[in-house]
């Protein structure tokens, strides 16, 4: 009966986008690891990561047209696209001066502009670093997404403090560390069941 149930869920598209554009970023490694974990355990969750390192700086120069008729440079509306096809969200979200990076307030701007690409979907955000791990950027995206009208689980949350022992990253960036993996597949529980809550409603 479980895995009949099982292949009768719909799979839930989720878009990871990582607010850092280094290859080795702990942040990448949390939407790595991620993907592995709905590939390894969790029926009917699909990972893709969109890159966003091709996105030039918002600039509305760039824009032709207004409003639902507005083009925007190939980079963006293929980006654009991609969000809109997604069911759900993965943010890694790495703190920079107490808040987002700017390749993903970049990315956010982007495909806000027009027709709002975020608007009515779920998200989860994770994020590894110093300090809070993350914490602070975590709540500024929560406070961008209000005006996105995108709908963040509230828990659980996953800020990783990086650099303490025992490693949680290896030096690719990969996460070794199975506790974290285990809080990771929480949060991944977490936005499946509210995406498809959310689904249902509609």
């Amino acid at each position: 009966m479980e895995v009949a149930a099982a292949s009768a869920r719909p799979v839930l598209r989720v878009a990871a986008i990582c607010g850092s554009l280094r290859k080795a970023s702990f942040n990448r490694g949390l939407l790595r690891a991620a993907a592995e974990v709905c590939e390894d355990s969790i029926p009917g969750l699909r990972i893709d990561e969109l890159d966003i390192s091709d996105l030039p700086i918002i600039n509305t120069d760039l824009e032709t047209g207004s409003g639902s008729g507005t083009v925007f440079p190939p980079a963006v509306e293929a980006f654009r696209a991609k969000v809109c096809q997604a069911d759900c969200f993965l943010f890694g979200a790495p703190e920079y001066n107490y808040s987002i990076a700017t390749p993903l307030k970049n990315a956010l701007d982007w495909a806000s502009r027009g027709k709002n690409c975020w608007a009515d979907k779920p998200a989860a955000i994770v994020s590894a670093g110093g300090g809070f791990g993350g914490g602070r950027s975590q709540y500024h995206l929560r406070q961008v997404g209000v005006f996105l009208d995108l709908h963040f689980i509230n828990k659980p949350e996953l800020c990783v403090q990086a650099f303490q022992q025992p490693p949680k990253f290896d030096s690719d960036g990969n996460l070794v560390d199975a506790e974290i993996r285990e809080r990771l597949k929480k949060v991944l529980l977490s936005l499946q069941a509210f995406t498809l809550r959310l689904q249902k409603e509609d």
